[in-house]
């Protein structure tokens, strides 16, 4: 596995990475409201700035139906976005850019569907979406991830697949796995 990504990836490679789950430790049948709610799982902030340095652009794809249920707004979001960089930051790292889905019901944003990655080429028009990566722990990340060409990345915090799997090309059991496939 190590390997291909190191043989594959450039400088024009985009990282698109699913947040709860796979960043922060998700809520059991609930959502992160707000920044105090939010807790990275053990390692990512620390091994995270190995991904700047190999991807040209990192992005966020995140569903997110507790704002579509009035239980959050968009600006507690944004709160827990600009928290996050800035926790990135005084680890030398970054992500480029978060795109959310807050509807309740199916549209056209809604991961598996792919308006999040619509609204990042038209962003970043240098994205080649079958030179991209997209990390998720659902298999709704990993679906996204196929209908715009990428290869996928399952971490197996939340949710358990054997394979082979039509959606997966690879799994790792973390996020920070994958982040010492670069180290």
């Amino acid at each position: 596995m190590q390997e291909y990504f190191k043989k594959y990836i450039d400088q024009n490679t985009t990282l698109f990475l699913d947040r709860d789950g796979v960043l922060n430790i998700e809520k059991e049948n609930d959502y992160i409201r707000n920044v105090d709610e939010f807790v990275w799982y053990d390692g990512v902030l620390e091994n995270f700035h190995l991904l700047n340095k190999i991807f040209n652009r990192i992005i966020v794809v995140t569903n997110q139906r507790g704002i579509g249920k009035e239980l959050m707004t968009v600006n507690d979001l944004h709160s827990i976005h600009t928290h996050l960089n800035k926790e990135l930051n005084l680890h030398l790292a970054n992500i480029d850019a978060f795109y959310f889905a807050p509807e309740i019901t199916d549209s056209v944003n809604r991961k598996p569907n792919i308006g999040m990655a619509l609204q990042a080429k038209i962003d970043y028009p240098q994205i080649d979406f079958s030179n991209s990566i997209m990390v998720g722990n659902n298999l709704s990340d990993l679906d996204f991830g196929k209908r715009i060409g990428a290869t996928t990345v399952l971490v197996e915090t939340t949710t358990k697949v054997n394979l082979p799997h039509h959606l997966i090309d690879f799994k790792l059991d973390n996020f920070v796995s994958f982040c010492k496939l670069f180290s």
